[in-house]
């Protein structure tokens, strides 16, 4: 076997049972990776050099694909209805499939922390097939320095085979597609999808998993810190945000997408960002636009003029789902270290397919875990496969894919902290105003910003609040540099009764999806829910 670059830990291939590669690319840098993208045509440069790539059919996850797999240790720690069961028979056989399909085949290694947290950091070993999947995974997770090389051990594996195809008779898959999920093992197997973000979203499941039980929160948000060491998350599913709103030139940037909450503070589970191009503006996203322009950056199913090595952003061709992989250094002003101080702000955010919600309110900590746990938001066209258009959902703490464990213990987490720390908590509708998808207009951006500047500094906390009819919490009245008109949804419909019956809708299906959870919260959480024509 031969084996390029550097091996720092004591552990090899064969630890994990390889036993016959042609050659192990170990730990590669950038420039070495995309000299290997070049030669094997995995990609191109545009003409600011960042590497364009296509991902062929998968250009999203996909989820009917995921499965876990069931063993005697962990069997009451899942959550069974959110997660599809896999044998440890069928992973088993998994497992020594695609590892006998490596023979004689090269493999890309990367040895990365998952979380930024020195006490609950994750060490981790990537096997790739591909080239491009090294690099990208290098971009979103965290770099091993030289000085804690001599000491760094995998405790968790990721295999990422696209060209495997899995046999569902075999393996207990429902397709050739699987991401089979072993947390006793801990090891995830991908195969038959050249999607990346599979690879990132296993390191932010096992976390999710690990974590809990020491007491530390995992969050599906991005985080930022103002000048007053005001540390605030953004709770969101793709699409709502998070990414964008995060990267405020006037905060430091945590992290875009993954967290830990400790009792050391916010941490960072990545060191890149990834983030949605599709009608990307350079004036309303200015950092992230330029990160299109930088050599390391992997573009996703963007299009490319091969000619002039342009790339055209609005063009939807290969996927509604483009996207691009980048170090969290890309960010102008985002952190070092990937960690900051307790929170005092948290923002859930929704896209409201409904045009119901207002664009911003304010929650108690009751309100908050009820909404936390409900996670209404709309599914924006190629985040999954198969969708298409936007699509009113509820997804358990704006992540139930990537949470193994049941909803209210995330939830029951976060409300001792809230309840700890005494951190402000707001709504923020990033989706729908005027009317439903269709009819309204999306929320505008700047109208956004503007209001969550006004929460994070303290202005909100003041203002003159109104109290929701539908949903009961406290709405502002007016915000400087904001239309007053939007701040009441109710005004941006053309016909009220219209909105009435809208808003009506959406409370039921609130109370519809919440009674799952009644059983495992508190009382004053289900009295948070919102009640139709509330006074």
């Amino acid at each position: 076997m031969r084996e390029v670059g550097e091996n720092f830990s004591a552990s090899g291939p064969e630890n994990h049972g390889f036993s016959s590669l042609n050659s192990v690319f170990w730990n590669l840098n950038q420039q070495e990776i995309y000299k290997i993208i070049l030669e094997r045509g995995e990609g191109k440069l545009s003409k600011d050099g960042a590497m364009v790539v296509e991902t062929g059919v998968h250009t999203g996850r996909s989820a009917q694909d995921k499965f876990v797999v069931k063993e005697s240790a962990n069997e009451d720690a899942i959550w069974w209805n959110n997660a599809k069961e896999m044998s440890e028979d069928n992973f088993d056989t998994l497992y020594k499939d695609m590892i006998d399909f490596s023979n004689d085949k090269d493999l890309f290694i990367q040895d990365l922390y998952g979380g930024a947290d020195l006490q609950y950091r994750l060490p981790t070993r990537i096997y790739t097939e591909y080239a491009w999947h090294s690099l990208f995974i290098q971009n979103l997770l965290i770099t091993v320095k030289d000085e804690e090389k001599t000491d760094f051990d995998p405790e968790f594996v990721i295999i990422d085979l696209p060209s495997f195809k899995a046999d569902p008779n075999r393996h207990g898959s429902r397709s050739e597609t699987v991401i089979a999920v072993n947390f006793a093992k801990k090891i995830v197997l991908i195969a038959g999808t050249s999607y990346a973000g599979e690879i990132k979203k296993s390191v932010f499941t096992m976390l999710n998993f690990l974590l809990p039980p020491k007491n530390v929160m995992p969050m599906h948000c991005s985080v930022n810190v103002g000048n007053e060491n005001d540390s605030a998350i953004f709770f969101g599913l793709s699409g709502t945000g998070k990414t964008t709103l995060s990267a405020d030139p006037k905060r430091t940037l945590i992290g875009d997408d993954e967290h830990g909450w400790s009792e050391n503070g916010v941490f960072n589970f990545e060191g890149g960002c990834y983030a949605k191009m599709i009608r990307l503006s350079k004036d309303a996203e200015p950092e992230i636009y330029e990160t299109t322009k930088k050599v390391g950056t992997i573009l996703e199913n963007v299009v490319l003029n091969e000619e002039t090595g342009e790339l055209d952003l609005d063009d939807d061709t290969l996927a509604e789902n483009t996207r691009g992989a980048y170090p969290l250094s890309f960010i102008p002003n985002s952190s070092e270290t990937g960690r900051g101080p307790i929170p005092k702000n948290i923002i859930l955010l929704t896209c409201d397919a409904f045009g119901v919600l207002p664009p911003i309110a304010k929650l108690s900590g009751s309100q908050t875990m009820y909404h936390f746990l409900s996670g209404y938001t709309a599914k924006v066209a190629g985040t999954e496969k198969g969708v298409t258009e936007p699509e009113a959902t509820f997804s358990a703490c704006f992540g139930a894919p990537f949470m193994p464990r049941h909803p209210s213990e995330y939830g029951n987490l976060l409300k001792n902290l809230i309840h700890k720390y005494d951190v402000n908590c707001w709504l923020v509708n990033t989706g729908w105003s005027g009317g439903p998808v269709g009819v309204g207009n999306r929320m505008p951006i700047k109208a956004t910003r503007a209001l969550l500047s006004a929460a994070l500094n303290g202005t909100l906390n003041s203002a003159e609040m109104r109290n929701d009819q539908f949903f009961g919490f406290e709405v502002p009245l007016s915000v400087e540099g904001v239309d007053q008109t939007i701040l009441d949804p109710r005004n941006t419909w053309s016909n009220k009764d219209n909105y009435d019956a809208q808003a009506t809708k959406l409370v039921e299906m609130f109370t519809n999806n919440f009674s799952t959870y009644e059983e495992h919260v508190d009382q004053d959480v289900i009295q948070a829910a919102p009640r139709i024509n509330l006074s």
